[in-house]
């Protein structure tokens, strides 16, 4: 048995099922009950465990919310433990739990291992874990992408290591073709912006600006402005200083200090303190004598000049004419300039771009049909094994005659690349179109299988194909909603038959309406409701011995205790355990 078993879910409010727990065990697991009796609750819950969509619509009438919980035995080292543990969750005893709760008015939450995750976790640990197959998987199969996709993942590295280079190749041809476009469709967006940029360059290498300049021109026309202002305020305190000679009777602060000075020198001998504080008046006295001489020379070289104070402010009003347009100030405009520059190299430089980035893409879409024709041959090839292995199959599930087969073709498209001579539509998988085609008997033409398939024959299609890939690609459980759908007799018994075998390799869960495919479960559980229409703890059990005949002559009959029907159950019954 694979690792990674199903152990228990317990659901609760979720559509008719008011509280119920269902225990499943490795091995075929059978799921049977009357019609709305809940059965396919048991899928939805399982679905919602696995990160499927919340349907508010699911919420049993008059709760407030919906929760399932699960638990999961998992491989040790297996890629689903490493995600589970990578979002933080913890293991219990070697299992995972699960929850999944949604409320009535839409809001959904989901634990794992304790832990709060996104919904999306659970869906990426899901893929590892399950395999889930129901009607809506069916009508999936019908759509070209799924079956290129189901050949695809048979064919495992074959097909994965050439489809990885293609689809490199890919994304770089779209993005340089994205880029190629975005040059030649906006040339003239580009050509205006080119235009403007050289303007606002000649302008401002017209100017000449230097870093700072505006500063310094300011401060500059400020000095000259009020120059007469300045010079006699420097006249004043030079004379407050330093005296003035007009009028020799004055005080001065210079004079005042000096004779200060000279009294303390007097008498410093006599008291040390006293003479620290008489150098520090010489030491004023020094200073006031170089302040007042530097106030002289600033009122000597202080010269009111119209003529500067015009051309400063012609200057400066040039300046302001690029700070209006370019910048705060100069140093944002030469930062602008500097910018602008190398934008118009990279517009100049379009045609030369242009070319480059058509060589480029021409080179890519030569690789890219060389590897597209790799991909188309190794498809062909997993196409005829995988046909085959379907074919097997569906003579074990009373189709003896039915033959499977796969076309693989491509469109035409000028755009496209070239394969094989010719020019063919291509997309982020191939050039290929995938299409499962279906001939149920001999001399009959094989048809797609949307087309030639009934719903008996595409479910045991299905089957197949999932028993095929149990082979090369197994998840640890398989859980099949009416896979049954349209079938009866003995492709009914065939397909018990064949569950059975998948069973032996990992969990198989099916809900069923036919008694031929429940009597080949290990285990068959019941679902029935109680007479409020609920399905409550006891309406889940599992049935053995004589219940189990009596539900299978219900299902065969729709009476228990009709004898017939009980012969019939106990020779399924029989049937089963003899092929087992």
């Amino acid at each position: 048995m694979v690792g990674g078993v199903l152990e228990e879910m317990r659901i609760r409010s979720l559509g008719v099922i008011d509280d119920a727990v269902v225990v499943l065990s490795p091995g075929f697991t059978a799921v049977t009950g009357e019609t709305g009796a809940g059965k396919t609750m048991v899928v939805t819950s399982l679905g919602l465990l696995l990160g499927g969509r919340a349907d508010p619509a699911l919420v049993r009438i008059g709760a407030k919310n919906a929760v399932v919980e699960g638990r999961i035995a998992v491989p040790a080292r297996g890629t689903a433990v490493v995600r589970a543990e990578e979002a933080g969750a913890e293991l219990d005893d070697g299992a995972l739990l699960i929850s999944r709760t949604v409320s009535a008015e839409g809001r959904s939450r989901a634990h794992l291992g304790g832990r709060s995750v996104p919904v999306g976790v659970l869906a990426e640990i899901a893929d590892e874990l399950v395999a889930v197959h129901g009607q809506t998987d069916q009508q999936g199969l019908l759509k070209l992408s799924r079956q290129r996709q189901a050949l695809d993942r048979y064919a495992g590295d074959a097909v994965a290591v050439p489809l990885a280079k293609y689809a490199g190749a890919y994304r770089r041809l779209r993005a340089i073709s994205a880029e190629l476009d975005e040059i030649t469709t906006r040339a003239r967006e580009r050509a205006q912006e080119a235009d403007m940029l050289r303007f606002g360059l000649d302008e401002i290498a017209a100017v000449e600006p230097r870093a700072g300049e505006d500063v310094e021109l300011g401060a500059e026309a400020e000095r000259l402005g009020h120059a007469e202002a300045l010079a006699s305020a420097a006249t004043a305190a030079h004379a407050a200083l330093a005296g003035n000679p007009e009028d020799p009777e004055g005080i001065d602060a210079a004079t005042l200090v000096a004779g200060a000075h000279r009294t303390l020198e007097a008498v410093r001998s006599h008291d040390s303190s006293l003479a620290e504080l008489s150098g520090r008046i010489g030491e004023i006295n020094i200073l006031l004598r170089d302040v007042a001489g530097e106030l002289a020379g600033y009122a000597d070289d202080l010269d009111a000049d119209p003529l500067r104070l015009a051309a400063v402010e012609e200057r400066r009003a040039a300046l302001t004419q690029l700070t209006r347009k370019y910048g705060v100030d100069i140093d944002a405009v030469l930062a602008w300039a500097e910018q602008g520059a190398a934008r118009l190299l990279e517009l100049d430089g379009d045609d030369e771009r242009i070319d480059e980035l058509t060589g480029e893409r021409d080179v890519l879409r030569t690789e890219l049909g060389g590897l597209a024709q790799a991909l188309t041959e190794a498809r062909t090839e997993a196409a005829e094994r995988f046909a085959g292995a379907v074919t097997a199959e569906l003579a074990s599930l009373a189709m003896p005659h039915a033959r499977v087969s796969f076309e693989i073709r491509q469109s035409d498209d000028p755009a496209g690349v070239e394969i094989g001579g010719r020019t063919v539509a291509y997309g982020p998988a191939g050039v290929d179109e995938v299409e499962l085609l279906l001939a149920p008997h001999p001399g009959a033409p094989p048809r797609p299988i949307a087309k030639g398939a009934s719903g008996g024959e595409l479910s045991r299609v299905m089957l197949a194909v999932e028993v095929v890939f149990a082979g090369t690609d197994p998840v640890p459980t398989y859980l099949f909603d009416e896979v049954d759908a349209g079938v009866g007799g003995k492709a009914a018994v065939e397909i018990g038959r064949r569950l059975a075998k998948l069973a032996k390799t990992a969990q198989v869960v099916v809900v069923t309406h036919l008694p031929q495919v429940a009597a080949f479960a290990d285990r068959q559980l019941l679902v029935e409701k109680t007479n409020d229409g609920s399905v409550t703890r006891s309406g889940v059990k599992v049935l053995e011995g004589e219940d189990r005949v009596r539900e299978l002559s219900r299902m065969l009959a729709g009476q228990e205790d009709s004898e017939t029907a009980r012969a019939h159950a106990e020779e399924l019954l029989a049937t089963a355990r003899a092929d087992g």
